[in-house]
């Protein structure tokens, strides 16, 4: 049997990815790294890249940044959500960003149990 190619490799890291986030309840959130660990990598930005090329059938807005904020480009709608669903929300001084609210990850932040992960 011969090993796998680097694209299947990919195709496998992508679903593993889209599971992950489906499993992700509503109103609450992970960061890219956070969904990483859980697939056992460090591999926060390959986690993005499936989200960019892969993400619009997914929840998308409940993968963010690790500093509260939503996907980039994306504030608005992703805001639309988070209400929708009751995400946590906390207001913040736009200094660096636009943003007057990031999520309140002490609140939003969900880790799956064992018992999550293997549905």
């Amino acid at each position: 049997m011969s090993a796998p190619s680097s694209r299947e490799g990919a195709d496998d890291f992508g679903a593993a990815v889209a599971a992950v986030v489906r499993a992700i309840p509503p109103g609450r959130v992970m960061t890219y790294g956070d969904v990483a660990a859980v697939l056992g990598s460090r591999a926060s930005r390959a986690v993005g890249k499936v989200m960019a090329h892969e993400g619009a059938d997914l929840p998308w807005w409940r993968v963010v940044r690790a500093g509260g904020l939503p996907p980039v480009r994306h504030e608005a709608r992703a805001l639309e959500h988070y209400r929708a669903e009751g995400t946590p929300l906390r207001p913040t001084r736009a200094v660096d960003d636009d943003a007057a609210w990031r999520l309140d990850m002490r609140r939003a932040r969900w880790s799956p149990t064992a018992d999550d992960r293997s549905d």
